[in-house]
């Protein structure tokens, strides 16, 4: 039976970009949410918790964009003209916030200005990715394999909405970090924004939800016909039980569970995503088959993702396992 290639390829990408979500989130949001800790104590805990890990978070990101380009490359020369501001500005704002991370332990003076950019980036660079996943959900105008639509057509109410979905999302993700890596009051007030950021997440959540299957009518026909149908009561249900873990986690002061609940939620979501969608890669324009380069290309390039891949999880584990652990208030990055 022949391997379906272009389905293996959407699967990698779809992973690789989950990875990156799951991973580069939660230190995200430890940006998003650090005009909550005015405490310069308290930052460099909160940047010192993620320090071993943020940059190599983003290989996910690289590997999810490069292999776009190279199995779909139709996919890539018609969503990124659709894209070019969100993901400009998510690009710009990972560089500034890297820049900052960097700076911010240089400098006493300007440690404010540093911490602020820190923010800014991190901030940016959630919300245009929630704006580019919103743009991409209520459909890209292609016309004979070319972008056909507007500069201004990826700011939407609806791209907004996810956008801000995502942001709160990550803060949720930093605060459930830093409540298993942190403790005392840090700690404490961590999990309390957990909490807020936690409802707020499911109430976007729900929103989108609701309002995704009323932009196209492939996503109301995959949520509301039988037997995919089966669907709509699966996720919620999925949904449910991670926001109960997150709840029963926060209240009993359990570490590690917020965390993995909060994760959970994501990936539901993202699941849920993938129903919408497929077989499309580019929703209602373009399927996996149609966008994928030959065969032989996809061959190839699966070899040596294969032997990449791994590697990739091998070392992103292993950095996670030597650093596990709480941080120590009194070391750290310098």
């Amino acid at each position: 039976m022949p391997i379906d290639l272009p389905t293996v390829w959407a699967g990698l990408i779809a992973f690789a970009v989950l990875a990156y979500v799951v991973l580069d989130g939660f230190d995200l949001g430890v940006g998003i949410l650090f005009p909550f800790f005015p405490s310069r104590h308290d930052r460099n805990i909160m940047t010192n918790s993620i320090a071993p890990v943020w940059d190599g978070n983003e290989t996910w990101l690289v590997l999810g964009g490069g292999g776009l380009m190279a199995v779909f490359p139709v996919v890539y020369a018609t969503v990124l003209p659709a894209l070019y501001m969100p993901i400009i500005l998510m690009l710009l704002g990972l560089v500034f916030r890297g820049v900052a991370f960097e700076f911010r332990w240089r400098t006493v003076r300007w440690a404010n200005f540093w911490d602020t950019g820190f923010w800014i980036g991190s901030t940016v660079s959630a919300f245009m990715q929630g704006i580019a996943l919103g743009a991409l959900v209520q459909g890209i105008n292609i016309v004979d394999r070319e972008y056909a639509g507007g500069w201004w057509d990826w700011l939407t109410p609806f791209s907004i909405v996810t956008g801000l979905s995502v942001v709160i999302g990550y803060a949720l993700l930093g605060a459930t970090w830093l409540n298993l890596k942190t403790g005392g009051k840090l700690q404490a007030t961590a999990r309390r924004y957990a909490m807020i950021t936690g409802i707020a997440m499911l109430g976007l959540i729900g929103i989108v939800s609701l309002w995704s299957p009323f932009i196209s009518i492939v996503y109301f026909e995959r949520w509301f016909t039988f037997p995919a149908s089966l669907f709509s009561y699966i996720v919620p249900l999925l949904l449910a039980g991670c926001a109960l873990a997150l709840w029963h986690g926060l209240t009993r002061d359990k570490h590690l569970q917020p965390f993995l609940a909060a994760l959970g939620l994501f990936v539901v979501s993202f699941a849920g995503l993938g129903i919408s969608f497929y077989p499309y890669i580019v929703p209602t324009a373009l399927t996996i088959e149609e966008a994928a380069a030959p065969d032989s290309s996809l061959l190839f390039l699966l070899v040596g993702a294969l032997v990449l891949v791994p590697i990739i999880l091998a070392y992103t584990g292993y950095a996670y396992w030597v650093f596990r652990g709480k941080v120590d208030p009194d070391e750290g990055y310098h």
